[in-house]
Formats: C-alpha cells, structure tokens, sequence
C-alpha cells in the first residue's frame, strides 16, 4: 500500500471518529486515571517496603499507607473498566454509521451498480469489513494518544529522581515505535490481501450455494468442492500471513522492553554493590528509588506493547477501510432529482429517443421512443437481452438513460426518487419478500392500510385461497428465498401487495414467466380488475396478455441493431 493512500485511508478512519468524540475523550480520561493510578500504586508501594524493610517502621503506624494503596487499587479497576465501556461505544458508533453510509451510497448508486458485485462481497463489506475496524476505534486510537501520555508522565517523575533511570527508558522508546512502523507498512497490504481473499470465498460460497440444485444436475459438485477449495485455502493463507505480522510486531515490542528493564536492574544492581555511583543528583540510591524505577519501568512500556498490540488493528482497519472507502468516493451517476411535482392521478408518459445507461456509461438499449396517455396499455416484448427490463428499471428511477423520459412534462431524472416512487407499483417475475409473516410482506410500504383494504386487496389476487390453507393465515411465516410458500403464491402476494399501494402507474416485468396455468389465470384476473383505471407497461411473452394492451413496442437488441 503506498504511502499517499495510506495516509488518505488513516484520514478517513479519523474523520469517522469525530462523532464520537465524547466517547473518545471519556476513554482518554479514564485511561488517564488508571495511569495516574498505576503510578501513585507504585510510589506508595515503594514507600511501604523502604520504610518496612530499611526505616524498620511497625506495620501498625503505615495503616494510612496501606489505605491508600487498596483505594488506589480500585480506583485503578474502575477506571479501567470505564475506559472498556467508553471505548466500546466508539467503535459501536463508528460502525453504526458507516454501515448507514455504505447502504445510502448503495441506494443512490442504485441496483445497476450493485449487480456488478456478487452478494457475498455486499455482504463481507457490510458485516465483516464494516466490523474488522471496531478494534482501531475502540483500542488503538484511545491507545495511540496514552501511549505518548503515560510514558511522558513516567519519566516526568523519575527523571527528578534518578536520571540514568530516565535516560534507558527514553532512549530506548525510540526503538520500539521505529521497529512497530516498518512492521506496520506490511501489516497494512496484508489485511488488504486477507479480505479481498475473504470477498472472494464469500461469494463463490454464495454462488455455489444458490445454485447447489444446477450443480447437481450437472454433475458438476467435485468441480465445484475444488473451486470452493481453492477460495478457502487463499484465504487460509492470507490469515496465516497476517497472524504472522501480529506475532512479530509483539515479539519486537518484548525484545527491547525486556533489554531496557535489564539494563535498568543492572545498573541498580552495581550501584547497591557499590560498583556504580551516578544517576542519583548526590543524594544515594536507596531502596525506594530502586524500587520505583523497578516498578514503573514494565509500566512505561505497557502502553507501548499495548499500541503495539493494537498496531495490527490499524493495519487490519487500513486494509478494511481501502475498498470501503472506494466505494463511498464511487462518482455516482447522476445527481439525485429534488422535483416533487403533483404528478396527479393520471400519469403521461414520453419517452424521446431513449437509451438506457451502464453506470459506467456503456449503452444497453438501441434509442426506443414511445408515448403513454394517461390509463392506456403500453406492451414491451423482444428478445432475451435486448433491455426490456432495464427500460423499467428506468422507468423506476434506478437507471440512468440518454435521451428524454418525461412523466407528466417532468424528466425522471429531476424527480426526487423516494416521491416518484410513491406514484407507481412494481410486480416482477421474481418478488423479493422479506422475513416475516404474510401481514407484514403485505404491508411493507403500506402501514396504514385498513383490514377492509387488506382482504379486498387479498381477494383480488386470489391470495384469500391460499391464506385459507394456512392454519394461522395472515401470521403465517415466510422464510429465506420465499420458503414457506408455493411459487404461486409468492407471486400472489406480491400481486396483493402491489395492489395495496394503489398508485396511478403499474410497471410489471413478466409478472406470470414463473407460473403455472391456473395461478397465471389467477393473477392475470387480479391484474385486470386492478388496471382498468391506471397507465400499464407489461414486458411479457405472453400473446394472450399482449392481445389486451393499447399498443405493443418492439425492443431489438443492440447487436441486431449494429448489423
């Protein structure tokens, strides 16, 4: 990872702590405390055992002393637990807000861009990457700045007492921080390498698994295990390759803490012997001095091994953070319509040499152009492939186009998209239904709706006579992948459910492809009882369907236009 990235990845994982501002501040504060606390613990300790051991003080008259310590003690505990808590809730909002930020540039990127990338990569980028930055939050940037904080502390106090003591520490501090940021640089492309491993299992996972039933039919499951295996054996060895990087890291911070500590008991070692006779200002080394340099030395570097610890958090956010963050600075297509015009209860549409868009600007369509009077019929019918359902999908306000699309005088582009989406009804071949009963699919988007709309609207699709074989109707469940309920009625309730809604424009995308004859007679029947008074465009095969339409478009695919 370059160094320019980097430092526009680092720039951005702080801008994401801002909000949490308050958190942060309260983990430094209780870090803080429990640092003042650690030292005061030390001194009092030194104290106790200079005055027990040299002074031969009764224990009885160093009572006070032993207070302070127990309380200092807690008090070390509960600042600590505190800087837990606050850390955590940097982290938790952090991730909150991100997962937020990557679902609103999802949406107004829209479907076209997101169907370039396979569900399992959405999903590691929402959930695994999304999560993998918690520890850089919640550890290593509280850490970053109590790791200068406390060491500085440290040698504030010692260096007045003896600054041999102080010289060793300060010197070799250095060491540790050089040696943790030359392991870092590779640390950060590792991480980067291990989840585009993980994006990539996570999605020949999904793939294979949506399509087991294809893969057994053709026989094709020992092909498919070696693929699968492959997938997981990279990433296995990503892991081995960052876990490695984590182990070095600690293993360098341990070496020259370890080294500087020794250095620092031998010093005191042949001063007590008399051997050595420098560092204490003329005034001796006692065994109190010796015994707080001894005790604070382990500490002044605990908050170094602790970054150090943490440092492979920030490589593992930095190489997180790379392809979210990518995403988010993704040039989006068009900017966003804000037009809310009354567009009333009859719908025109127009559409003037059309050609729907790739988000990479690539031509899908040849220009097509058509005109639709408010409550007529509009059939759009062509090959596989020739854009059928793209010209929808930019009907709905998901697609950018070339060319003039106007609903009611206004381009489709400047209509603001969450206001035009309440004026038309989408039914398609393949209804999305969400966990949950069959009320609450029926109601998503519709809350208000009355029980006398609900069974009215249910009677019409003929969904009352599959809700009648359900033993606990309405609150009957709907699981993954619409399991729970027939092909039929899947599409059955998502007629129902565009029925509800009840809006001036009915887009349907071969809304009876999936069925067989007497559910697509069913829904066909719903569907006309619910258009006679609405603007309908219907891609179908269909010529039954087609024979009922106002006018019929042909849609020729781009290759054939070409030719």
């Amino acid at each position: 990872m370059d160094k320019a990235l980097q430092r526009h990845l680092t720039s951005w994982l702080r801008g994401a702590a801002k909000p949490a501002r308050l958190w942060l501040m309260l983990t430094l504060g209780c870090g803080l405390l429990a640092g003042l606390a650690i030292i005061g613990q030390a001194w009092i300790l030194a104290d106790l055992l200079h005055q027990l051991i040299i002074l031969e003080v009764a224990k009885e008259q160093l009572s006070q002393q032993f207070l302070m310590l127990a309380a200092l003690i807690a008090l070390k505990s509960l600042a600590l637990a505190g800087r837990e808590r606050f850390s955590f809730n940097i982290g938790a909002l952090v991730r909150q807000n991100t997962r937020s930020a990557i679902l609103d540039k999802m949406d107004r990127l829209g479907p076209a861009y997101t169907a370039q990338r396979a569900q399992g990569a959405w999903t590691t980028m929402l959930l695994e990457q999304t999560e993998q930055m918690q520890d850089f939050f919640a550890k290593y940037l509280p850490q970053m700045m109590l790791a200068g904080m406390i060491p500085l502390m440290i040698l504030v106090l010692l260096f007045p007492i003896n600054w041999i003591a102080g010289l060793i520490l300060l010197g070799t501090a250095p060491l540790t921080i050089l040696f943790m940021a030359i392991i870092g640089m590779g640390a950060a492309d590792a991480n980067k390498r291990n989840f585009q491993a993980l994006a990539r299992l996570s999605g020949t996972f999904l793939d294979r698994l949506r399509g087991i039933s294809t893969i057994r039919q053709f026989a094709a499951v020992d092909a498919q295990a070696r693929s699968l295996n492959q997938a997981s054996e990279e990433f296995r060895e990503r892991t081995m390759e960052v876990l490695r990087m984590a182990f070095l890291s600690s293993a360098v911070l341990e070496f020259f803490a370890a080294i500087s500590i020794a250095l620092i008991a031998v010093y005191f070692g042949f001063s007590y012997l008399g051997h050595l006779d420098f560092g204490h200002y003329g005034a001796g080394i006692t065994l109190f001095t010796g015994f707080l340099v001894l005790l604070l030395a382990p500490e002044f570097y605990q908050p170094l091994r602790d970054l150090g610890a943490f440092y492979h958090a920030k490589a593992q956010a930095l190489g997180a953070a790379e392809s979210i963050v990518e995403f988010l600075e993704q040039p989006e297509p068009q900017a966003a319509g804000q037009h809310t015009p009354n567009l009333g209860e009859g719908l025109s549409i127009d559409a003037q040499q059309l050609v729907v868009i790739a988000p990479d600007g690539t031509p899908l369509t040849l220009p097509v152009s058509f005109s639709l009077k408010p409550g007529e019929k509009l059939g759009l019918v062509g090959p596989s492939g020739a854009g059928k359902s793209s010209i929808l999908k930019t009907l709905m306000g998901l697609m950018p186009y070339q060319g003039s699309l106007k609903v009611n005088g206004t381009e489709v582009r400047d209509l603001a998209r969450d206001h035009w989406m309440g004026h038309y009804s989408w039914l398609g071949q393949n209804p999305a239904l969400i966990h949950g009963s069959v009320r609450d699919n029926l109601l998503l988007g519709q809350p208000q709706v009355s029980e006398e709309q609900l069974a009215q609207a249910c009677a019409l699709a003929h969904l009352d006579e599959a809700l009648a074989l359900f033993p606990e109707g309405l609150a009957h469940r709907v699981g993954d992948r619409n399991s729970g309920l027939s092909v039929g009625q899947a599409q059955r309730l998502a007629l129902a459910r565009a029925l509800l809604k009840d809006a001036p424009l009915l887009l349907l995308d071969e809304p009876t492809a999936s069925l067989d004859h007497k559910s697509e007679t069913l829904v066909m029947d719903g569907l006309r009882h619910h258009w006679q008074q609405r603007s309908v465009v219907l891609v179908s095969h269909r010529r039954q369907a087609l024979e009922e339409l106002d006018q019929v478009l042909e849609i020729q695919p781009r290759e054939a236009g070409h030719e």
